[in-house]
Order: C-alpha cells, then sequence, then structure tokens
C-alpha cells in the first residue's frame, strides 16, 4: 500500500517559476524565428511577420554582432545568442527572486 502525503505550496518559487517562464516564452519566440529563416519561410506571411516584429526586439543588440556572410549561419549564431541570453538572466534572476 502506498502512502502519499500532500504538501501544500504557500507560493514558495511561483515568482521564479513566472520569471522563468517569461525567459523561456522569450527564447521560444526567437527559436521560431530561426527556424522560420533556416527553412526559407515566406516572410511576406501574417504569421512569419507576427513572429519577426516579436523576435527582432527580443533579440535585442545580437544581429549584426558577428558579421557572418553565410545569411543562415548569421541567423543561428545572432539569434540563437539572444535566446540564450534571455535563457541564462531570467535563470539568475529566477534564482535571485527565490
Amino acid at each position: 500500500m502506498t502512502t502519499r502525503r500532500w504538501y501544500a505550496t504557500r507560493g514558495t518559487g511561483t515568482a521564479a517559476r513566472i520569471v522563468s517562464g517569461i525567459g523561456a516564452l522569450f527564447a521560444l519566440i526567437i527559436v521560431i524565428y530561426i527556424l522560420l529563416m533556416i527553412f526559407g519561410a515566406n516572410m511576406a506571411n501574417a504569421f512569419s511577420r507576427f513572429i519577426q516584429s516579436m523576435a527582432e526586439p527580443l533579440a535585442l543588440f545580437f544581429p549584426g554582432l558577428f558579421p557572418i556572410a553565410n545569411a543562415t549561419l548569421n541567423v543561428i549564431v545572432n539569434y540563437g545568442l539572444a535566446a540564450l541570453f534571455w535563457i541564462v538572466v531570467t535563470g539568475i534572476i529566477a534564482r535571485v527572486v527565490s
């Protein structure tokens, strides 16, 4: 027979989870933009334009940081760094908050 114990949480770590979730959402938007660029999506499409309009401000100063001649590699490196930035920074903030 299994004994189950239920623990009531009092909101411990809720703010940290929200901060981590926001960082993951930002990174996901940037990764979707990277995938759209890699696979050659029609950027005149409404969905592609929507993702682009959200990803470009989230990328902050990273686009153009490393000028690479290959356009695909340029998007992967520069926007990938932006996604990594959001994961690391929000992870640090989440640890401070919790």
